[in-house]
């Protein structure tokens, strides 16, 4: 189950390069991807694009719990190898899906965001004011903001995650990644963390974009019990 980023963007019917996953990069490998242009996704319509006022990390995620369900019912997916991953506010999809909902098998998060409050407070000044309209202003709504923040609940997360990060991220701190990853480890949650050193949100270097396409491949295969075919180098899990 892929997510997109923005959240208030969306995914075409193109060929993905250096996309979070290369849809390719799976696809060829075995592993079947469903991208989702959940409510709230452009290109379908104001209406649609603005159902995702004041409910971000809500109905983004209940579509994408909902199309992974519905793919596992048809029998077109194997319902007990289902993972879910995203970068940006995809990540914060993936996890928010871990956190609230029961559907996942294992998710990887590309610079996700794990505290909403935090991100409305430090990130970039281009964004600053995003969230007033995805989930309301602060202070007003600082609740809604800790609810929906998977940081708060991560007790509530159950299967192996992955977490890879740029270390120079200005609009998700590394520091959201570090944090959950503590949470993760303090609940015994199967987990690995990687940073990558001088990028951004979103990877840019092509060992970078490899990497991050190696890791993911190698934590499936742990995950999910099988050996990748390439000569890749893996991931270790930590608990």
């Amino acid at each position: 189950m892929l997510s997109h980023g923005g959240p208030t963007s969306e995914t075409l019917p193109l060929l993905s390069i250096s996309g979070v996953p290369s849809i390719q990069f799976l696809t060829t490998r075995g592993i079947a991807v469903v991208d989702v242009n959940y409510r709230g996704s452009t290109g379908y319509g104001r209406d649609y694009r603005e159902r995702l006022t004041n409910e971000w990390g809500v109905i983004d995620t209940i579509d994408c719990v909902n199309a992974a369900e519905y793919l596992v019912e048809e029998g077109r997916v194997d319902g007990e190898r289902l993972a879910i991953e995203g970068g940006s506010a995809g990540g914060y999809a993936t996890l928010c899906g871990l956190t609230f909902h029961d559907t996942f098998d294992a998710g990887v998060s590309h610079y996700g965001v794990a505290d909403v409050e935090a991100l409305a407070r430090e990130t970039h000044k281009f964004e600053s004011r995003y969230l007033d309209g995805l989930i309301g202003p602060l202070p007003e709504t600082q609740d809604t903001y800790h609810e929906r923040s998977p940081l708060y609940h991560a007790d509530e997360i159950r299967c192996p995650t992955l977490l890879l990060q740029g270390s120079e991220d200005a609009v998700v701190p590394p520091s959201q990644a570090k944090q959950m990853v503590e949470e993760l480890a303090d609940n015994g949650v199967p987990h690995a963390y990687l940073e990558f050193e001088g990028e951004q949100h979103g990877f840019r270097r092509a060992e970078s974009i490899q990497r991050a396409a190696e890791a993911e491949l190698s934590f499936y295969g742990q995950v999910f019990g099988f050996t990748p075919e390439s000569d890749i180098e893996p991931i270790e899990l930590s608990e």
